[in-house]
């Protein structure tokens, strides 16, 4: 499988080409190339998926193969740094669902960003992003995986602030890179503790369950905690900056001021799951070696789930309703992973997060892309300019209204299947807990369709002009997404990605299902009593939880506090004494040094004047002296 390789290459090549020539180029003409380029990437990457799942397994499970593989750097006989592809379950499942999404959001966005100034630009920064998206997935060792990780930050970077013109955009940009490289530090400095103590970055060994790869952190603690617990709780850092959990999600609702191509892409699909790929990546390490801590990921991720499912239930803005959604949904992966191997049904949890990111990606992609088709032809982000769209854009209504059953968990759609079994997982791990993330499914069927009826539905508001559909290139990939999400779900997922690599039937346990679409079903009805038509109860509710409220609607305040950590107290209470120190003691005291310096220099001056009279006359004044000094001694 050494054409895999073009799978990189092409999209790095099209970002060379666009970015180089890009202004030489029609805008059309650099679209085309740009999903030209993506449709072959992915119809190379669905070869290679139907190549690998269908070869013979091993001892009944799929062969590792690394059809590239070369040494890049070398630091001890046993430390180097390797750079291949790595083709295994879970990366041949990502290629598919990088290349899928992102050659949707290529073709939708021909006509989204028709006419947009810096067209070609915009679709040279999409394939660096998807370069570096599948560099990432395919490493075969974690520093590799950590060059990706930094060129997806720095893609994601470019691609929120392309309209840099506007001034949101760009802080949203600069809030972005600065909270995830502040988290990819954490991630650095895990990668280096884990290669100290295992001398090596290879996924293969370390992954293999050889115990003595951990030997030398054999007895080593810090704090109470092994070293192990403390590299493998560092790299989650890096995770959790690039997926989005609390405390790290600040950056994500307010990248929604890129475009929504963009958003369907990197905030939906892709760059948001790379810090769940990374902790299943490293999955068999943290059951080995930090069990408690995979255990505190599934508490981090559950936190977050229900956090980001309140605010998004007030949420006005479109794309920050479905910005928390997705926060809340990548914390429904993560608990799965942190309970994954915990109770009777071993592995089960960590299937039904591979499951769910992948049928989750697909109709968040559907959900932003029918987002950006109605501010296509709104113009506006925010509820209260919207109502009544179905008669506008049936299409559109359809799509968006099978996503939203899709993540509410509505069978037979994608996302009842791969729900049910993260469920069926946390409630084997802890009942107490499997009820928390019900309720969380509820509140999520509540705001997606809180969402949809404000929509679609309601009171339509005086448009400006007459609403349409949107143009062909746009809802063609939305066909493609909705048929996805309605077929995925029967895809025997299990079969092909499991935790121990064997065979995972899916069952669906009833007794966890049935109550799940009961929840729903009841979330929907309380929000189609809500917003379908005229109604007061939530204007009340909302007066009633007046305080409440207004703390969810921004966002707990958890923005504000972060401002008030870094403004007063960061760059008020320690930077601003540090700099006056600097200025007026160390300065200072460096400036008065030369001061003394230059005027004693000054006065001293004439000591040097070059007449050799003036030298005489003081040699023999010294000569003199020294005389007269010896005779009086």
């Amino acid at each position: 499988m050494e054409y895999t390789i073009s799978i990189l290459l092409l999209p790095m090549l099209t970002f060379l080409v666009l970015g180089l020539f890009g202004m030489k180029l029609r805008p059309n003409t650099a679209g085309y190339i740009g999903s030209l380029s993506l449709a072959v990437t992915t119809g190379l990457a669905y070869i290679t998926a139907g190549l690998y799942f269908s070869a013979p397994r091993v001892d009944g499970v799929f062969a590792r193969i690394m059809p590239v593989d070369f040494e890049w750097l070398r630091f001890t006989e046993a430390l180097h740094i390797d750079l291949g592809i790595l083709l295994d379950p879970i990366s041949v499942m990502m290629l598919v669902v990088i290349t899928t999404v992102s050659l949707m959001v290529h073709i939708y966005s021909m006509g989204y960003m028709k006419g947009e100034r810096g067209f070609q630009r915009y679709y040279a920064f999409l394939s660096l992003f998807t370069f570096s998206m599948l560099g990432l997935v395919v490493a075969p060792n974690i520093f590799q995986m950590y060059i990706f990780w930094e060129l997806v930050g720095v893609s994601s970077y470019l691609l929120i602030g392309f309209y840099y013109t506007k001034p949101e955009a760009i802080a949203a940009s600069k809030k972005a890179f600065i909270v995830t490289r502040f988290a990819d530090l954490g991630f650095l400095l895990g990668i280096l503790l884990l290669s100290y103590f295992t001398k090596t970055f290879s996924f293969e060994l370390l992954t293999s369950g050889d115990a003595s790869v951990f030997a030398g952190a054999a007895g080593v603690t810090f704090m109470g905690a092994s070293v192990m617990s403390w590299a493998l709780a560092l790299i989650f850092i890096g995770g959790a900056g690039k997926s989005a959990m609390f405390p790290l999600h600040i950056w994500l609702p307010d990248a929604m001021e890129g475009p929504t191509p963009v958003s369907a892409l990197i905030h939906a699909a892709t760059m948001v799951v790379a810090g769940v790929f990374l902790v299943a990546r490293l999955f068999p390490v943290y059951v080995s070696a930090a069990p408690d801590v995979l255990v505190g990921i599934g508490y981090v991720g559950a936190f977050t789930s229900l956090y980001a499912a309140v605010v998004a239930c007030v949420q006005t803005d479109i794309k920050r309703v479905l910005a928390f959604s997705t926060i809340s949904q990548i914390g429904f992966m993560m608990v799965a992973l942190g309970v994954s191997g915990m109770g009777g049904h071993q592995g089960l949890g960590y299937m039904a997060s591979m499951f769910h990111l992948f049928t989750h990606a697909m109709f968040k992609a559907l959900l932003f892309l029918c987002a950006g088709a109605i501010i296509h032809t709104i113009g506006s982000n925010e509820m209260s300019r919207m109502g009544g769209l179905r008669k506008y854009m049936p299409f559109t209504h359809l799509t968006f209204l099978v996503a939203c059953l899709a993540i509410s968990g509505i069978p037979p759609f994608s996302g009842f299947f791969s729900k049910d079994e993260i469920l069926t997982a946390v409630f084997d791990f802890n009942p107490n807990f499997g009820i928390l993330m019900s309720f969380i499914a509820g509140l999520t069927a509540f705001y997606m369709f809180r969402l949809y009826y404000n929509i679609f539905w309601g009171t339509p508001s005086q448009y400006a002009h007459t609403p349409h559909e949107a143009p062909r290139s746009m809802t063609i990939p939305l066909m493609i997404l909705a048929a996805i999400t309605l077929f995925a779900g029967f895809i025997p997922f299990g079969h092909f990605v499991s935790s121990d690599g064997l065979v995972y039937h899916i069952h669906l346990d009833w007794s966890v299902a049935i109550p799940s679409i009961i929840i729903a079903l009841i979330a929907i009805g309380i929000a189609t009593f809500f917003y379908k038509s005229k109604c007061d109860i939530p204007d009340r509710l909302q007066h009633m939880y007046a305080h409440f409220y207004k703390a969810a609607y921004h966002r707990f305040y958890i923005d504000e506090f972060y401002l008030f950590i870094t403004k007063r107290i960061i760059f008020n209470g320690v930077s601003r004494p540090i700099a006056w120190f600097d200025r007026h003691i160390i300065d200072g005291t460096m400036n008065g040094m030369a001061y003394i310096t230059q005027r004693v220099s000054y006065a001293i001056r004439g000591l040097q004047s070059g007449q050799i009279q003036q030298y005489a006359f003081v040699f023999l004044v010294g000569t003199l002296l020294l005389v007269l000094l010896v005779v009086l001694i």
